[in-house]
């Protein structure tokens, strides 16, 4: 048996900016309005994060018809398609979108497209919210392609004005060789002036692409539905390393460790440092006595709020900051 001597951490790792904001949206509807501020869908993906939000007030729901007349709203950080949108003004909410900017992005460019004639393949998973949300901007002439098989059976109406889109939180190589298919079969096919892959979703993979190769194991702090943290384990994996994605430190096991002498650990866009952290105390109780972090790009992103949700102090006249993530570990 072989302990775990030394904990590679990779940076960047954890919250990104759309999450920070998306998280900051619903504290401060809840500072400024009360208890309950209804979410639509998990504000992120992360366990942890969203019962954190429960706990001060946050009600999650699916559909519409669960929101009270005159409630306050909050619009997940994946994004929304038009008719949840036009559905949700017309019932009069207050509402609050804490859909990331980035993939504002993508649906700002679908539309302004789609007024010039084009249509588009969409490349990412189905049934995940920001797929459904892109999807949903359009009522036609958008289709899904989840591989490199699809993007053989699809069939636009048209080829002459044709787009590619991609969710942000896809595996960056994934996405390279189904792009490469759709550029094979269409090759005129416009693409975006920038990828559609979001800065964080890149940085964290690019992170453990250097990190994977010099540990023994990587394990993954992230939630099952999260897309990007899913994305990382896989990375690992592909690269030969063991790798497991955990919620918390209770879902460590002692097998992953017996053979390693080095572990390697991230975390994905929506998990909170806490987790990380609480990951990193699990380890050193199964024999780990050093812990490092690795070089990496520093994020300084940071993203407005929507104005209704600005609070002054009347006192100096600057914007009053409120805790972004949680504090305590579960």
């Amino acid at each position: 048996m072989v302990e775990a001597k030394e904990i590679l951490l990779a940076e960047p790792r954890g919250f990104c900016a759309g999450v920070d904001r998306a998280i900051e949206i619903v504290e401060r509807a809840l500072q400024k309005f009360g208890r309950p501020i209804y979410v639509r869908h998990e504000i992120v993906h992360n366990t942890f994060v969203v019962n954190d939000l429960k706990e001060k007030g946050a009600i999650f729901i699916e559909e519409l018809d669960d929101v009270p007349a005159g409630a306050t709203l909050v619009f997940s950080a994946h994004g929304v398609s038009k008719a949840v949108q036009e559905e949700a003004k017309a019932r009069g909410f207050s509402i609050f979108d804490a859909t990331c900017p980035l993939v504002t992005k993508v649906h700002v460019e679908v539309a302004k497209l789609a007024k010039e004639g084009y249509e588009f393949l969409m490349i990412g998973h189905k049934g995940h919210p920001e797929v459904e949300g892109t999807m949903g901007q359009l009522s036609e002439g958008i289709h899904l392609v989840e591989d490199e098989a699809d993007v053989a059976r699809v069939n636009p109406k048209q080829t002459e004005l044709l787009a590619v889109v991609t969710q942000t939180t896809l595996s960056v190589d994934d996405a390279a060789g189904i792009k490469a298919a759709i550029k094979a079969r269409f090759p005129n096919v416009r693409e975006p002036k920038q990828q559609d892959i979001c800065y964080a979703t890149q940085n964290r993979q690019d992170a453990v692409k250097i990190l994977a190769p010099q540990v023994d194991v990587v394990i993954v702090v992230g939630s099952p539905t999260s897309s990007n943290s899913n994305r990382l384990r896989e990375l690992a994996a592909r690269l030969g390393t063991p790798a497991y994605m955990v919620d918390n430190a209770d879902e460590l096991q002692q097998v992953w460790f017996d053979t390693a002498a080095r572990v390697g650990l991230t975390a994905g866009a929506s998990a909170p440092e806490v987790l990380v952290n609480g990951v990193i105390a699990r380890i050193k109780e199964l024999g780990a006595v050093s812990v490092r972090k690795m070089d990496g790009v520093e994020e300084t992103m940071k993203f407005p709020l929507p104005k209704g949700l600005k609070m002054i102090d009347p006192a100096t006249g600057l914007e009053i900051e409120v805790r972004k993530a949680p504090e305590t570990g579960a």
